[in-house]
């Protein structure tokens, strides 16, 4: 069985080897591509391999991009260090990860699944890891750094780390920030919420919050929440019952 190992991280792609041929000794490591153009330029002139281990973000984009640019009918298994329940993505299409650090035992275990499911016909299996793609890049999307504000006759950009919370008030949205100064961003809190990643909850229309300003959340009229943040704030946030479950995993950090 031929396998390729797409990790840009050299250290971990030998170590990932060693281990892959322990748990797998009559496997052969055919190829270690270190990012995407290589990726994309070794697909293109060498056999196509049984199986690839493709880590998720390399130093020059997503893994993904390969695989747009490349037909495949080879599975993948993804090696990636985001935690378990951030993957269910991955389980729901049928596609296998490692999750990082890895061992010889975890190595085994994606290696059995990939057995298991080899004789899955080639355009499910494709079908299966487009899908897993769109579902992970609509969750994951890469957030901005900072966010561009107005301030007096100037454009500035503000550090998303450095930002408590966004609001709308009388239709104009309002960015917070931990020491209290307000400005006012170029975006609509819909086109932040997209931006600002999964460390950003969408608490109602009016407020967009970073987990890291939430101090407490209680129970509030008709089975809502109420959030209590770290910077003053006059108005009472609230969390609507169905959306309870959400923003709780969310505050978790899962």
């Amino acid at each position: 069985m031929k396998i390729v190992i797409i990790e840009d991280e050299k250290l971990t792609a030998n170590d990932l080897a060693d281990t892959i041929v322990q748990a797998e000794p009559t496997g052969e490591i055919v190829a270690l591509l270190h990012s995407v153009d290589e990726a994309i330029s070794y697909f293109k002139n060498h056999t196509i391999p049984d199986l690839i281990f493709s880590d998720i973000q390399l130093g020059d984009g997503l893994s993904f991009d390969i695989f747009s640019a490349i037909t495949l009918e080879t599975p993948v298994i993804f090696c990636t260090a985001f935690d378990e329940y951030a993957l269910n993505a991955f389980k729901a299409n049928g596609i296998e990860y490692l999750l990082k650090p890895f061992s010889l035992a975890t190595v085994q275990a994606a290696l059995s699944k990939f057995h298991r499911l080899r004789n899955v016909q080639p355009d499910k299996r494709n079908d299966s890891l487009q899908s897993f793609i769109e579902e992970f890049t609509s969750q994951f999307q890469p957030r901005q750094s900072a966010i561009l504000v107005y301030y007096k006759d100037m454009i500035l950009p503000v550090k998303v780390d450095e930002i408590a919370l966004f609001y709308v008030e009388n239709e104009i949205t309002h960015l917070l920030t931990f020491d209290n100064k307000v400005y006012y961003p170029k975006s609509n809190l819909d086109d932040l919420e997209k931006i600002t990643g999964n460390g950003f909850f969408r608490a109602n229309r009016q407020c967009l919050l970073n987990r890291k300003s939430v101090v407490n959340a209680s129970s509030y009229l008709s089975r809502k929440l109420s959030v209590a943040v770290s910077v003053p704030f006059n108005d009472i946030i609230t969390v609507s019952k169905e959306k309870t479950p959400q923003f709780l995993s969310w505050l978790s950090g899962v």
